[in-house]
């Protein structure tokens, strides 16, 4: 695979936007002399970066289910960026820079909101199992945090994953590409919820992924967009999902509908106990071989979090609990900073938000962009 110098790095920054193709943005910005370093093929997956394996879950009886990222005996260093009001997590607190915790061994993405949390558990007890985890006191303890979306509104919302279902996904977890789209934590997500008492429903979404190449530091993310805002690609300004018109002939941009016929609540909107903006969550992982701490992670993960707020609009809603991991496997020694990764892992966050959309499929009441926009769109 071709590479680039250092030099002509800032040609990828200006050029990536224009190089995606199916989730993979190694060929952003190919041009110059190769270098002298090992080549990997990308296929556009986390699993792109060494050192993580991708496990997912779905239940059978209705759309939900876990996905669970494993880190192998060395773990991972994580930090984590949380800006929804409504943020539902798993031992997150250990994340904070001042927790002696340096690195977590998994990470489970789950459906059933709160419920959903009860995954976790599963995780670490394939791990115990394993041998992997935190040598501490008397015995190992895996180290395992986790974030869940709200799908409950999607099929029997009594059917949650649990611990089995984790554990389950474990099992399943490979080192090589996996399924994306309505599969794992993403069966049950869907988008464009905020207009749906004007009568405007929404569309379905599921996780997404993509990948990039510079030198030999890969960055790669894994999404999962429950939102209740629509997906925008940035690079056009187009609604790609989300919130459909009432005719069903065309997608509603939610900006310019609040804009121009606001729905009205009659009272304080703080007090809605169904407001559809609390049904919503974007949940996600974006990670790199290149060598950070967790405090550096934790930054790599608030401007990675940029690339999620291009594509998702509105986003950051008060019932929204947008979680974003940040994972560094420590294999790879680099010169690039932590400025340029962070960017990096913006613009591949934003490419994984496009792929959660295109990847997923339709499900009864809630049509997919291959269904839907894509035929709007002649393609």
């Amino acid at each position: 695979m071709p590479k680039i110098s250092r030099r002509e790095f800032s040609g990828v920054v200006l050029g990536a936007t224009g190089a995606l193709v199916a989730g993979d943005l190694s060929a952003a910005g190919q041009v110059g002399k190769k270098r002298a370093i090992t080549p990997r093929k990308l296929t556009g997956s986390i699993t792109d970066v060494p050192g993580i394996k991708v496990g997912h879950y779905t239940d059978p009886r209705r759309p939900t289910g876990c996905t669970v990222l494993l880190f192998g005996e060395k773990g991972a260093a994580c930090g984590v960026d949380y800006d929804g009001s409504a943020p539902g997590t798993y031992q997150v607190a250990l994340l904070q820079p001042v927790s002696f915790i340096q690195e977590v061994w998994g990470i489970v993405l789950s459906g059933g909101s709160s419920f959903g949390l009860a995954s976790v558990p599963g995780a670490v007890r394939y791990l115990e199992e394993q041998k992997i985890g935190l040598h501490f006191g008397i015995g190992l303890v895996p180290i395992v945090v986790g974030a869940i979306i709200y799908d409950l509104g999607v099929g029997d919302p009594t059917i949650r994953p649990d611990a089995e279902s984790a554990y389950k996904a474990c099992l399943a977890a490979t080192d090589h590409a996996t399924e994306q789209g309505n599969i794992g934590a993403g069966a049950g997500a869907t988008v464009g919820k905020m207009l749906y008492q004007q009568g405007m429903k929404g569309m379905k979404a599921g996780v997404g992924m993509a990948s990039m190449q510079v030198d030999d530091v890969i960055i790669s993310a894994l999404m999962v967009v429950n939102a209740v805002g629509n997906i925008v690609d940035w690079r056009t300004g187009n609604v790609i999902a989300g919130a459909r018109t009432k005719d069903g002939k065309g997608l509603a941009s939610i900006p310019d509908v609040l804009r121009s016929n606001p729905p009205r609540s009659g009272m304080r909107a703080a007090i809605i106990p169904e407001d559809p903006v609390m049904h919503a969550t974007t949940i996600g992982v974006v990670a790199t071989n290149a060598e950070f701490n967790k405090t550096e992670m934790t930054k790599i993960a608030m401007m990675a979090n940029c690339g999620a707020a291009r594509c998702i609009n509105p986003y950051h809603t008060p019932g929204d609990g947008d979680t974003l991991f940040g994972v560094s496997t420590r294999q790879v020694k680099s010169d690039l900073s932590l400025s340029v990764v962070g960017t990096l892992a913006a613009e591949v966050v934003s490419e994984a938000i496009i792929q959660s959309a295109k990847m997923a499929t339709s499900i009864p009441d809630w049509p997919a962009y291959r269904d839907y926009t894509a035929k709007l769109q002649g393609k």
